[in-house]
């Protein structure tokens, strides 16, 4: 009885490998094989989030691979078949979609925020540095004999004991 469950198991098992068989198809021509696979890898699968026709395992990708050699067989070109399928499923099915008025922003948007970032460091790099030349020239003539007479002073460490510091004006 054990026998029999366990061979039962592994029956059931081996029934579902068998379903993921891979799709064979037969060529009279290297160049349609190469077509085909070229069409397979650069379409992309209408279930799938961004996964091409030939990687996807489901079944609407099995279909279209099935469509795609149907097309090929009938001597149909690949533009013919790509427009099929964008006609069918929009141009979601093409990785490079055409560069459109609904499609701008997709092409332009990258390089757009790219330079409207190095326009906006620009800004700000130039506000920073305004800033820092205000600060040295907002003294009156009074805070920068003070400031210079500060700096031509020598550090603490370096004054004797004796040596009384610079007035500070209150």
């Amino acid at each position: 009885m054990r026998r029999l469950l366990t061979a039962v198991v592994l029956g059931l098992a081996l029934l579902g490998t068998a379903q993921a068989a891979i799709d064979t198809y037969e060529f009279a021509t290297e160049v349609e094989r190469q077509r085909y696979r070229t069409l397979v890898q650069e379409l992309r699968c209408p279930k799938c989030q961004n996964q091409n026709i030939a990687d996807s395992d489901a079944p609407i990708a099995m279909d279209l691979r099935a469509q795609i050699y149907r097309m090929l067989e009938e001597g149909q070109s690949n533009q013919q078949i790509i427009d099929y399928l964008v006609s069918r499923y929009g141009d979601f099915v093409l990785y490079k979609p055409p560069v459109t008025a609904r499609t701008l922003l997709l092409w332009y948007g990258p390089a757009g925020l790219l330079a409207g970032g190095f326009v906006l460091l620009g800004v700000i790099l130039l506000r920073r540095r305004g800033k820092s030349g205000d600060a040295a020239n907002g003294l009156s003539a009074d805070e920068q004999q003070r400031l210079a007479a500060l700096l031509s002073q020598p550090p603490a460490s370096q004054r004797s004991p004796n040596q009384p510091p610079v007035d500070k004006k209150d």
